[in-house]
């Protein structure tokens, strides 16, 4: 996985670098896995080091310095040189550009913090100059610095930092510090745009046991920021996109083979549709929702005092799929083209970045498999990850949100396997046979029941 894929960048979009701990060099990684050509730019300053990061340079006073681009290669446009550092574009000038770019559909990069060279940051007064045009931020934060005393050597403005993460001069800068700077609107947050969308870049992830605070950390982040995405850029390694994962229950069948309604019958006590939605919740995954049809009030009844969405199917009768898309559809998830996005929407675009869909006569599955789908999908991306036991696939699927137009596309008692045809499917090896049982008849009800033994 790419870092352009990481960002889930589809068309040319204004994208703005901050932060500390690797901004350039995730910036001119971006430019260079981007089809050419590619414009790079900075409201900050730059070390005269990183230009030949491009393959032009292009100093800019005012816009009128602009009008004939030679349009190659990744081009570098910055304000004058003051000995070792560029000068930013002023607003007039970046805005002149931005325009630019929409206007033939080029990709512009934008530089618009400065770090000193630390890890970790927060910014001053007037940080950091971001575009209001701006679509997505990234707020970069470098791992490195975790564990390491709270000073100038680590982070840039520390007395700054110590305060809005907690922390006292000299003490070791902890994960929970690092969050509470990062989901502060003072720390990482600052003078994002309302349209924009958050991703959270936590880099230098060059160690197991950083890529574990990582992963943890990014759980914390999640409700800040659409994404978090833990890697080691020098190395050219993205460990692992983290998003929200939405369960999706389908509980709208009839049961009409087995007599009477399967998502009550009993399961250690509880219906086999509270159980499967605590096994969801258990799991993280947000929003659960639970698809009604057939025996909706009693079915409703069963998970009430959870935190979970009823949606009801009134098309339950025509097929799987009517729940499914219905299941789908309250789904919150960004548009594919960042420029798409609004000044109406929600701030920081969090959404969906994937949904499972989970049987409601499936109480048997556990939050083991579920973190499992969902660990498979943050390392790859892939647009269906499956569980595949004893050679066979199995039930619970994870379906990624690019997947999400074709299955609003399926129509009668068809189920997700409708688009597998469609997508790449990334199978996960599993030993659970268990995971092979649902209940149609009262043989199988049976035979679940067995487990318990």
């Amino acid at each position: 996985m790419n870092l352009a894929r990481a960002l889930r960048l589809r068309q040319p979009a204004c994208v703005v670098f901050v932060g500390a701990g690797g901004k350039t060099t995730a910036l001119f990684r971006l430019a260079r896995e981007l089809p050419p050509p590619v414009i790079v730019s900075a409201t900050t300053h730059l070390g005269v080091w990183q230009i030949p990061l491009a393959d032009e340079h292009i100093i800019a006073k005012k816009p009128d310095d602009l009008k004939n681009l030679s349009l190659r290669g990744v081009m570098l446009v910055t304000g004058e040189v003051e000995g070792q550092r560029t000068k930013g574009l002023d607003l007039d000038t970046i805005s002149w550009l931005h325009e630019y770019c929409e206007k033939y559909s080029l990709p512009l990069l934008i530089e618009a913090d400065g770090s000193r060279q630390k890890p970790l940051k927060v910014p001053g007064e007037h940080e950091p100059p971001i575009p209001e045009f701006a679509r997505v931020v990234v707020v970069v934060a470098g791992l490195s610095g975790l564990g390491k005393a709270l000073d100038e050597e680590t982070v840039h403005r520390p007395e700054i930092f110590g305060r809005l993460g907690g922390l006292r001069p000299g003490e070791p800068v902890t994960p929970a510090a690092l969050m509470r700077v990062l989901t502060h609107p003072a720390g990482g947050l600052k003078n994002i745009p309302t349209a924009a969308q958050r991703i959270a870049l936590l880099n230098q992830a060059d160690t197991p046991e950083l890529q574990a605070q990582a992963d943890s950390l990014a759980k914390s982040l999640l409700p800040a920021y659409a994404s978090v995405i833990i890697a080691n850029l020098n190395a050219g390694k993205i460990h692992a996109v983290h998003e929200p994962i939405a369960g999706i229950i389908l509980a709208a069948g009839g049961s009409l083979r087995f007599g009477q309604p399967k998502q009550l019958l009993d399961w250690r006590g509880e219906p086999f549709v509270r159980a499967v939605a605590k096994t969801a919740l258990e799991a993280g995954l947000s929003p659960v929702v639970v698809v009604t049809g057939a025996n909706a009030e009693k079915i409703g009844a069963a998970v009430q005092g959870l935190p979970v969405q009823i949606v009801h199917n009134q098309e339950w009768h025509s097929g799987q799929a009517s729940s499914i898309r219905a299941g789908v559809s309250p789904l919150p998830f960004p548009p594919p083209n960042p420029e798409d996005l609004g000044e109406g929407d929600p701030q920081g675009r969090v959404g969906t970045g994937a949904a499972i869909f989970l049987l409601a006569d499936q109480p048997q599955v556990t939050p083991t498999i579920l973190h499992a789908l969902v660990e498979e999908h943050a390392a790859t991306l892939a647009p269906i990850v499956a569980p595949m036991v004893l050679d066979r696939r199995a039930n619970p699927v994870l379906f990624d949100r690019v997947t999400f137009p074709d299955l609003m596309e399926l129509k009668g008692d068809v189920g997700g396997r409708g688009i597998f045809s469609k997508h790449k499917v990334g199978y996960l090896p599993w030993h659970d046979d268990a995971l092979l049982l649902d209940v149609d008849t009262p043989e199988h009800y049976q035979r679940l029941k067995d487990l318990l033994e």
